[in-house]
């Protein structure tokens, strides 16, 4: 779906030190923060996204949203996999955010502190 693919892409690469990769294969984008994946998607469906999610949110919003599941490729402790039917834009950019910011915590205090002063 072009237009969820291309909402994704601008709430994701409008963030500081954001780039897209292909490092898995041609269809797999990769989007990541200092090096770091926090969003993933399959360009030819594009009808889901992976997402970093704290692990407690992460199985609140399992239990609340049957759009929501534990990730199929990645660590499901930690990623969801987002189907879009269904869920608000709003809601799904909110899950996004709280992915990349996830991500950030975790980058060195000199690249938390670049992204801070964006």
């Amino acid at each position: 779906n072009m237009e969820h693919f291309n909402w994704v892409q601008q709430i994701c690469e409008s963030k500081p030190l954001v780039t897209a990769e292909f490092p898995f294969n041609e269809t797999t984008i990769v989007w990541k923060v200092a090096g770091k994946m926090f969003c993933l998607g399959d360009i030819e469906s594009f009808d889901s996204i992976a997402l970093k999610c704290n692990p407690e949110k992460a199985l609140e919003l399992r239990a609340e949203y049957p759009q929501i599941k534990g990730a199929y490729h990645m660590s499901k402790v930690h990623w969801n996999d987002v189907t879009f039917e269904g869920l608000t834009m709003k809601f799904v950019e909110s899950l996004i955010n709280h992915s990349y910011e996830i991500v950030v915590q975790k980058l060195p205090k000199k690249t938390r502190e670049i992204i801070l002063h964006q």
